[in-house]
């Protein structure tokens, strides 16, 4: 038995942010490229980039910045600080999952049969 969950943001009930973009940064971060981001996530560079961009513009704020040659990404300030807390807070979930997935792990399993 295991307890599942799915963290993300919304706002008005659209997708803000959540794994997948915090992915895509993570990749890019590595990266230093969007489109080689997406190649190593075995997505398009459309996909990714439409993923940035909307989130942009819900955030209305700046992810990623391109080079004046468009040939290498880097992450804003405000992509790092977003994204290192969205990675704390899985952590932080995980743990209080792991938690509640051992308590209800011993309440079901230790009942009589």
């Amino acid at each position: 038995m295991e307890i599942k969950y799915k963290i993300w943001i919304d706002e008005n009930s659209e997708l803000v942010f959540g794994r997948g973009r915090n992915d895509i940064l993570q990749a890019l971060n590595e990266e230093h490229s969007l489109n080689a981001a997406a190649k190593k996530l075995r997505m398009s560079f459309r996909g990714a980039w439409g993923r940035i961009k909307v989130s942009q513009e819900r955030m209305g704020i700046k992810l990623i910045t391109i080079s004046d040659n468009h040939r290498t990404s880097q992450l804003t300030q405000e992509a790092r600080a977003i994204s290192a807390r969205f990675e704390k807070l899985e952590k932080d979930m995980e743990k209080l999952i792991r938690e509640a997935d051992q308590d209800f792990e011993k309440l079901i399993c230790n009942r009589e049969k």
